[in-house]
């Protein structure tokens, strides 16, 4: 695991969760913090988490996301929370950037488990797999 509180997205791969989304991320015992770009046209079919809440920020372009039986186009600026166990899906016509805060941390989310991850004395024991 990396044994720096610093860590950086500059210059990094990301991990593309599906085609045309793509993510980095960086995290610790009890949180993911991930920034995600999905490319003009792109969705994430209906799913959830069923051990994490997702928190998440629009930075740039917009996004339609129904959770469970609602749904709404959010913007730059606008905030999210999906808390666990609740189904969604997003698409994004033009395109989106976003941060997106995760707990506790789903290991299908880290692309470099060595790089992205900085234990302490938790030693990761309340991460989750998908």
């Amino acid at each position: 695991m990396a044994t720096s509180p610093f860590g950086t997205w500059n210059d990094q791969d990301p991990l593309e969760l599906f085609p045309g989304v793509r993510l980095n991320a960086f995290g610790g015992d009890q949180m993911l913090l991930c920034r995600v770009t999905y490319e003009p046209g792109k969705e994430v079919p209906r799913h959830s988490h069923e051990a994490t809440e997702q928190l998440m920020v629009i930075l740039d372009g917009s996004v339609r996301i129904t959770i469970e039986d609602e749904t709404k186009t959010v913007v730059a600026g606008e905030v999210v929370c999906i808390n666990r166990g609740l189904a969604h899906e997003l698409y994004s016509e033009g395109g989106v950037t976003f941060i997106e805060g995760l707990a506790p941390v789903p290991l299908d989310h880290v692309p470099d488990r060595e790089r992205d991850l900085v234990l302490g004395d938790l030693q990761g024991a309340g991460h989750v797999e998908r």
